[in-house]
């Protein structure tokens, strides 16, 4: 196969994007030269890893009780999405990139900017992200969620389009809507690979915004518990009463993982995939975004796991979470799976197919000096 030059975007927005970028990207980079494009968290993850370049992200923001906030969440990405849907220095910029680094063809985990600029500058796209099973799947919504589910698919394909080839990692199966579709199992990183799952006594607790998530009321239910906790996603550091509040960290949070009993946190498809990998229930507290609360039915409907509400969260919820545990375990042999090495062979296979496709984009002219002869 002949070496792409290819430009990875990475949805910036909490860190599960992040870790699913990573457990594809040595295998492309092996065979193909890759630059990353990533803002925020996702940058902070993957820079120090990888060669990236820093972009705009849009996300979600929080009022005083941990909820989204629409008014807020407007007026912060007012400015971003002008410029995704109108044009502007953050398009600028990665259209600056792309024609210098030569880009052939884009892979995108949820990211709307190199959509945008590979749209403008006919480059082929590959969309590989859990957010696909939305937008490029037949529906498949419990009845509560149906217009919200309809909404967002919508909103997606309006925003990314609809690229030349699809890729969706999944903790739970679909059925495609487009021919171009290809679903495949949870990425499981090399760190999740290496780790062997034991019996521990301990929750693991994870919040991927915890500064808004990690509320009071939460924080005294997992005080009134008769177990250790480890948390993860917040801004406090040490030991607390039961409470082992830890840093972020890639190897320390797989450990922590695979040594836990049970996990509670935010409803993000990579974490929960890991989880069951290592066949660790899930208490999901879903986020007030459509694909979190799918996640959060389709854990209860596989009989992994049980869903709550985060604002109303008690020790009984939490209790009778853990007192279903056995059930709960008995369960993940059928659902685990590792998708990584058939996503792998799908990428590299969707790069062969596309690689015809057209020319890179046209480097930037190297600037040549002017001299000037004196008089």
């Amino acid at each position: 196969m002949r070496i792409m030059r290819i430009a990875y975007g990475v949805m910036g927005y909490g860190r599960g994007h992040a870790m699913r970028t990573m457990s594809v990207l040595p295998a492309l980079m092996a065979e193909h030269e890759v630059t990353v494009f990533a803002g925020a968290d996702a940058y902070e993850v993957l820079a120090p890893r990888f060669p990236t370049v820093k972009i705009p992200t849009i996300g979600y923001q929080y009022n005083d009780t941990g909820r989204h906030s629409f008014t807020r969440t407007v007026t912060r990405n007012f400015e971003p999405m002008s410029d995704l849907l109108f044009g502007g220095a953050g398009q600028a910029q990665v259209e600056r990139a792309f024609r210098e680094r030569g880009i052939q063809l884009v892979i995108s985990d949820s990211e709307a900017w190199t959509h945008r600029v590979a749209q403008k500058l006919g480059i082929p796209r590959i969309s590989f992200d859990h957010v696909g099973i939305i937008a490029y799947c037949k529906p498949h919504f419990p009845p509560d969620l149906w217009l919200l589910g309809m909404r967002d698919a919508w909103g997606y394909r309006t925003l990314m389009g609809v690229p030349e080839r699809i890729l969706v990692s999944s903790f739970y199966p679909a059925e495609p809507a487009y021919p171009q579709v290809q679903i495949v199992g949870p990425m499981l990183r090399d760190e999740v690979l290496r780790a062997q799952p034991s019996a521990g006594d301990y929750l693991l607790a994870y919040f991927n915004k915890g500064e808004h998530q990690y509320l009071p009321h939460i924080d005294r239910a997992l005080r009134l518990l008769d177990c250790k906790v480890v948390v993860y996603g917040t801004q406090l550091r040490g030991l607390d009463d039961n409470l082992d509040f830890r840093a972020p960290s890639v190897d320390g949070f797989v450990r922590d993982l695979a040594g836990c009993r049970a996990v509670l946190s935010t409803a993000g498809n990579q974490l929960i995939g890991e989880a069951i990998h290592f066949g660790k229930p899930v208490l999901a507290l879903p986020e007030d975004a459509f694909e979190q609360r799918l996640n959060g039915f389709m854990i209860e409907r596989m009989g992994v796991g049980m869903r709550a509400e985060r604002k109303s969260l008690t020790p009984s919820d939490i209790d009778r979470f853990l007192g279903n545990h056995a059930w709960y375990t008995s369960n993940m042999a059928e659902h685990a799976r590792d998708g990584r090495a058939e996503a792998v062979e799908v990428l590299h296979r969707y790069i062969g197919d596309l690689v015809q496709r057209r020319k890179p984009a046209r480097r930037a002219p190297v600037a040549r000096r002017i001299v000037t002869r004196s008089a």
